[in-house]
């Protein structure tokens, strides 16, 4: 390798953000604070409503409290630097610091998908199978689940960082994106991408696309439980409810999919941006209000935390 090369191999990346506007910095900061501040007051406030108050202990809000963990980390990876850069004029990251943001982000992504698909079984299993549903949620049956979403998810990182860490980057360290995601960074390497393209499209379709069939495959049957109930308001309250799940669900996974399950050589880096703040601030912040802020026992958990402020439906 030439001294050019050896060079630029050493030199920090430039996250150039979500805008190159100098215009655009601040109304930017403030939007994207404000959804950030949203998204860990409300996943936090879920997990510590759910630790305090022993009639949370069910296995739904166990799979929730992991899941609203889990947003709360994902979202603290890459918005925090993102809001820094929109006012830094040192916009630099290392390859270190990139790879290590690219490892915590995937990890946490992968953990939300096995999570989502995790919490759909539960509602499957409640609806479909309700006099089972004490032997087949059992405690140890939800360890099991959470512990294997966050064992596959971080096996599926690590694979992915030791093959992006083999990677020579001798072209400009300019990444188009708000965080290190590999996409852009494979765009920027020299070095043969083949290999980590195809895993993306074999064993990341096995992280990603298998929760989502799974949990489509769920509410499917749920629905055709809920319209078999005698009553037209307890149907339409359950279509409502899976209507709001499938929607978060359909923007979370559509996003990654949209993103990720392409050839590098078509990855636009303006549509990637937006997709990207979709399954990254968008519904880690609607998690909460979808899943939790509706229900009863949820409201009144929260309330006991703050019993100065009535949490009402109609507040989601």
């Amino acid at each position: 390798m030439d001294a050019t090369n050896e060079s630029s191999e050493g030199a920090p990346f430039i996250l150039l953000g979500l805008t190159t506007s100098p215009g655009q910095r601040r109304p930017l900061f403030v939007l994207f604070l404000v959804l950030y501040v949203a998204g860990i007051l409300g996943n936090g406030l879920i997990v510590a409503a759910i630790r305090a108050s022993p009639a949370l202990h069910a296995p739904m809000y166990f799979l929730l409290a992991h899941l609203s963990f889990a947003d709360l980390c994902f979202t603290s990876i890459t918005v925090p630097k993102m809001l820094a850069n929109l006012l830094a004029h040192d916009r630099s990251i290392s390859l270190a610091g990139c790879l290590t943001q690219m490892y915590f982000f995937f990890a946490l992504g992968v953990t939300d998908s096995c999570l989502l698909a995790a919490m759909a079984y539960d509602r499957y299993v409640a609806i479909r199978h309700p006099l089972h549903y004490a032997t087949r949620m059992s405690r140890a049956v939800c360890t099991a689940l959470v512990a294997t979403a966050w064992l596959v998810s971080h096996l599926h990182s690590l694979l992915h960082i030791l093959l992006m860490a083999r990677l020579s980057f001798c072209a400009s360290h300019q990444v188009p994106h708000f965080f290190c995601d590999h996409q852009p960074l494979l765009r920027l390497s020299c070095s043969d991408t083949r290999h980590i393209q195809l895993l993306i499209f074999t064993e990341g379709a096995a992280v990603v696309v298998t929760p989502f069939l799974l949990i489509l495959a769920s509410y499917r049957a749920i629905a055709a439980t809920v319209l078999r109930l005698p009553s037209a308001s307890g149907r339409l309250r359950a279509v409502s409810t899976c209507g709001s799940h499938l929607a978060v669900v359909g923007l979370f996974y559509g996003t990654v999919i949209a993103v990720y399950f392409q050839p590098t050589s078509q990855y636009e880096a303006e549509r990637g941006r937006v997709a990207t703040v979709m399954y990254t601030v968008v519904t880690p912040m609607l998690n909460p209000i979808i899943y939790s802020l509706r229900n009863r026992d949820v409201q009144g958990a929260l309330q006991a935390l703050c019993p100065g402020r009535r949490i009402s439906a109609a507040d989601s």
